[in-house]
């Protein structure tokens, strides 16, 4: 029996692994529990905007904020039919219609106040083009 994890490309290990340490961080950290659904992303735009008024420093949330990126790419990759692409340690996912999109980038555009994985999510599923 071939597992997920076994059938997914290999841009996908780094990101899925990103992203399974967060939902287990949310889960023990937070009492968040994250089910890769679209609909989770709300608290995860949520918990960036609170970071976000915090005040952390950068260098305190980038790690967080790649692990909230790289779940927003895996929810993408299931909901979506999207794959994870990497490139000079870069990862994107890119949707069944060609287009890539940039989670990790959006956690970070939404740790300034100016993303949300959420909507990007949306976008990607529903074939709206993102500015």
């Amino acid at each position: 029996m071939t597992t997920q994890a076994e059938t997914r490309p290999s841009a996908a290990t780094k990101p899925m692994r990103w992203a399974a340490d967060t939902v287990a961080t949310m889960r023990e950290g937070a009492r968040l529990r994250l089910d890769y659904s679209a609909q989770s992303l709300w608290s995860v735009d949520r918990m960036i905007e609170e970071i976000r008024r915090e005040g952390a420093p950068w260098a305190a949330v980038e790690t967080v904020l790649r692990g909230f990126g790289a779940y927003a790419g895996e929810v993408m990759a299931r909901q979506a039919g999207a794959e994870w692409w990497a490139s000079g340690g870069d990862h994107w996912v890119r949707t069944p219609d060609g287009r890539l999109w940039d989670p990790i980038d959006e956690a970070r555009r939404a740790y300034a106040g100016h993303g949300s994985l959420r909507l990007l999510c949306r976008d990607a599923a529903g074939g709206t083009p993102r500015s």
